[in-house]
């Protein structure tokens, strides 16, 4: 296949209305919820191969910025120059990343937050209320990330109205990685009693009753698989460990991913 140049590939990953709503119209059994480019493969990187498929990976902050908006300090200290640029390399860093755990991508026309101009997710909206009734939907639990709370909250309103059943919740990486129990039997308690990354659990437990669907410790075949997913996502990399220190060793944050299924509170 010939290799495209940077704008043609640009074009080629970028969302366009009418192929999305196609895919959208298309049957799918697991839908996976990132609410920024990276946080599929950060949090989800060692299960996704493993979930019922088709599995589609949906980038809810996943649109371009508006022209001329000043680069924000994260993409700045990626080191981006602008904000086009840095949404143009993640768009294909994600279809890389996607590729490699063999998951379909949607990127959704809301900005990230530093660039978005209304707090509302009207195409979140509309993705959920046309999918059909037998998907499976993963949610972030919303750990220390107002974005990754915002999608949470979002989906369990939209599907509530719907009538749907409650999606899944996953553990957002890396931050509940850094708990002192994680990667073992006792990671969720020790979640629900964390006072730094555990505020998100609690409030759920409010409302849900949680039940352990997933807790996966990767072996060193779903470790190097995981490895790989992130390292697409490289232009991230290095401010996310300078506030998550051993983000890529093998003992690190991401060793283990946790998913818990949801039951209303009466």
């Amino acid at each position: 296949m010939p290799l495209r140049s940077e704008d043609a590939l640009l074009d080629f990953l970028a969302p366009d209305p009418q192929k999305q709503a196609l895919v959208t119209a298309a049957p799918r059994r697991t839908i996976v919820l990132s609410p920024h480019f990276d946080d599929a493969a950060l949090s989800l990187a060692g299960l996704i191969p493993e979930l019922p498929g088709p599995v589609v990976v949906v980038t809810v902050f996943g649109g371009a910025p508006a022209p001329g908006l000043p680069v924000s300090w994260w993409d700045s200290t990626c080191g981006f120059s602008t904000a086009t640029e840095a949404y143009r390399a993640r768009l294909a860093e994600n279809a890389r990343a996607c590729a490699l755990l063999g998951a379909a991508q949607i990127a959704l026309d809301h900005p990230d937050g530093p660039y978005a101009q209304s707090p509302e997710l009207p195409h979140l909206e509309s993705f959920l209320s046309d999918l059909p009734d037998h998907s499976s939907i993963l949610v972030p639990l919303g750990s220390n990330q107002p974005d990754h709370e915002r999608v949470r909250e979002h989906a369990l309103r939209t599907l509530d109205r719907l009538g749907a059943p409650p999606p899944l919740v996953y553990a957002d990486l890396p931050y509940t990685g850094h708990l002192p129990h994680w990667a073992g039997d006792e990671a969720g308690q020790a979640l629900g009693h964390s006072p730094t990354c555990g505020l998100a659990d609690q409030n759920l437990l409010l409302r849900y009753r949680t039940t352990v669907r997933h807790d996966l410790r990767l072996t060193d075949e779903q470790w190097a698989r995981k490895r790989a997913a992130v390292l697409c996502h490289g232009s991230q990399l290095a401010p996310l460990a300078a506030d998550h220190g051993s983000l890529l060793a093998r003992g690190g944050p991401l060793r283990a991913e946790l998913v818990w299924s949801l039951e209303k509170v009466s």
